[in-house]
């Protein structure tokens, strides 16, 4: 399956989405609370709707007409709460799986928003087990590790990263990828908001390689993500079945007697 990640504003997606279908992709990933801006003040909570609300049938309507799915972040209100949250809608325009960002990034993530409490939220789609993690959460190794042991082929991280945090984008994503075993598709803003610039560098990265990697502006990158190539890479470098899970009690349990 073909993955695209755009890397621009939300007013080029309906464009981003037609192009990325025209040359074959699957998926389009996009970043962190593309639908409205990440660092908004108040605004999030005004601008949030659920996740079957209004934005939800229309970027649905948006992946149906391309036949392709689209995994995109946004606030959801939930009652009186407001959280965090990434979507992944299917080709048909359908909820697939809908993720609240449960490692919360300062005061702008906490002034604003509630953390979730599921962390490995997935859905299958395309032959791979897929999930959904966001910006700051990819930055915990426990939480890709769990997708990991949950059966998470394609991880998707929409995401927020802002200047001098480059080194996550560039060394800690592909990290990941490898020592999990899993696709990282890593799709972050490269716009100014305020005081802040977030840095581009999103990226396509395999367990053995970086497949697709943006610079600092506006672009549209593609990667073929492959089940068969997981799974030699997994048989490679075996960490998930060569781990010892009763020597890391004391990680979650604290130190034993």
């Amino acid at each position: 399956m073909i993955v695209a990640v755009h890397q621009g504003p939300y007013a080029e997606l309906p464009e981003a989405v037609a192009t990325a279908a025209e040359h074959g992709a699957g998926l389009v990933v996009t970043a962190e609370m593309i639908t409205t801006g990440y660092h908004i003040g108040e605004a999030a909570h005004r601008l949030a709707e659920p996740a079957d609300g209004p934005l939800s049938a229309a970027l649905g309507a948006l992946a149906a007409r391309h036949g392709v799915a689209l995994a995109y972040g946004y606030p959801e209100r939930d009652g009186p709460t407001v959280y965090n949250s990434a979507q992944l809608l299917g080709p048909d325009g359908s909820r697939l799986a809908n993720y609240r960002k449960t490692h919360l990034f300062g005061d702008l993530d906490r002034t604003r928003f509630a953390p979730g409490d599921e962390p490995v939220v997935q859905a299958d789609f395309g032959g791979l087990r897929t999930g959904l993690l966001i910006c700051y959460d990819v930055e915990f190794p426990e939480m890709v590790r769990a997708h990991a042991l949950a059966g998470t082929h394609l991880l998707l991280v929409p995401t927020a990263l802002m200047q001098p945090y480059e080194r996550v984008a560039d060394l800690l994503v592909p990290v990941r990828a490898h020592e999990n075993g899993l696709y990282v598709v890593y799709a972050n803003r490269c716009d100014t908001e305020g005081e802040l610039t977030y840095c581009g560098h999103s990226s396509i990265s395999a367990p053995d390689a970086t497949l697709a990697k943006a610079g600092t502006g506006p672009e549209l990158i593609f990667a073929d993500v492959d089940l068969t190539a997981l799974t030699r890479a997994r048989e490679e470098t075996p960490y998930l079945t060569d781990r010892r899970p009763q020597l890391y009690r004391s990680l979650t349990e604290g130190p034993q007697p």
